[in-house]
C-alpha cells in the first residue's frame, strides 16, 4: 500500500512540474489537459493494475505492461521529435543572431576606420 502512495505523489508532484509555466510555451492548454489525462490514467493504473490488462485486452494487446511499454515508448519518439523540432528552430535563431552580430561589427568598424 506504501508503495501506491509513494508511486501516486511521484506522478502527481512530477506532473504538476512538468505542468508548470515556463513563458515561452506555445499551446499550453492542450498540453496541461494531456498532461492532467495521463495523471488521471497514471494513477488509476497504479490503484486499479487490473484495470490496465482489460485496456490492454480490448485493444488486442497481451498484457497490460506491454501496453504500457508500447505507450512510452510512442512518448518518448514524440518527445525526441519534438526535441529535434525546437532544436532546429534554435538552430536557425542563433544563425541570424550570429549574422546580425556579424553585421553590426563590421558596420561599427567602418564607421571606425571613417572617423580616424
Amino acid at each position: 500500500m506504501w508503495v501506491q502512495l509513494l508511486l501516486i505523489a511521484a506522478i502527481v508532484i512530477l506532473g504538476l512540474v512538468v505542468m508548470r509555466r515556463t513563458g515561452a510555451d506555445s499551446h499550453l492548454a492542450i498540453r496541461r489537459i494531456l498532461m492532467m489525462l495521463f495523471i488521471i490514467a497514471a494513477v488509476l493504473s497504479v490503484l486499479f493494475p487490473q484495470w490496465l490488462t482489460w485496456v490492454a485486452s480490448l485493444i488486442g494487446v497481451g498484457r497490460g505492461t506491454d501496453l504500457l511499454f508500447y505507450a512510452l515508448v510512442v512518448m518518448f519518439l514524440t518527445f525526441v521529435y519534438t526535441q529535434y523540432r525546437r532544436n532546429l528552430a534554435m538552430q536557425r535563431q542563433l544563425t541570424l543572431l550570429a549574422r546580425k552580430i556579424a553585421l553590426l561589427d563590421a558596420e561599427n568598424d567602418e564607421r571606425a576606420t571613417r572617423s580616424r
